[in-house]
């Protein structure tokens, strides 16, 4: 029996036609793994609210900032120093991305820092933890400048590691202030 007109294309150039549609779409995905941004790549400056930092123009932040490490290691990850939009607030530093470490300096004394508040020493360092939604923020509490480190709760302990060798070659160690 002859093969009857119905109008559709013809059986072999459908198929001919979904191989080449699945042959773009692999290809799609698997250029888009390999050319995919990763979240550190990102080096576009980063936007900071203002905080305030009476003390950020001291002598302790113009010594501490231009101390601090130009990257960050973070669980094996290498976090480079961020470019900060401006307005800039002073005397603040900020690595990786999407969710950047910021080291701000010249911060008020911290409300939560009590006589009886639980500090943690880190190279002979003291730090008052405070928790947060998703980050934490490490005070420095035994310099004669405060200063706050935020870092994201996936963070890890390295870079509170690597700012707490920088502040104990930098700044010299005063009795807590309450």
């Amino acid at each position: 029996m002859p093969e009857q007109q119905t109008g559709a294309p013809p059986r072999r150039l459908i198929i001919i036609a979904a191989v080449i549609a699945v042959a773009f779409a692999v290809a799609v995905a698997v250029l888009s793994l390999v050319n995919r941004t990763k979240p550190e790549q990102d080096n576009g400056p980063l936007a900071l609210a203002a905080v305030p930092a009476p003390q950020a123009g001291s002598a302790e932040c113009a010594a501490l900032v231009p101390a601090l490490p130009a990257q960050l290691i973070s669980n094996g990850a290498t976090l480079n120093r961020r470019e900060i939009a401006e307005p800039a607030p002073p005397a603040t530093v900020a690595w990786g991305a999407p969710d950047a470490i910021v080291l701000r300096c010249g911060l008020d004394r911290p409300t939560e820092l009590t006589p009886t508040s639980q500090l943690r020493v880190v190279s002979g360092v003291q730090w008052l933890p405070v928790e947060g939604q998703g980050s934490s923020t490490w005070y420095l509490v035994d310099r004669n400048v405060y200063a706050g480190l935020t870092v994201p709760d996936s963070a890890g302990t390295g870079p509170l590691q690597m700012v707490s060798d920088t502040v104990a070659k930098t700044l010299k160690p005063v009795p807590l202030r309450f």
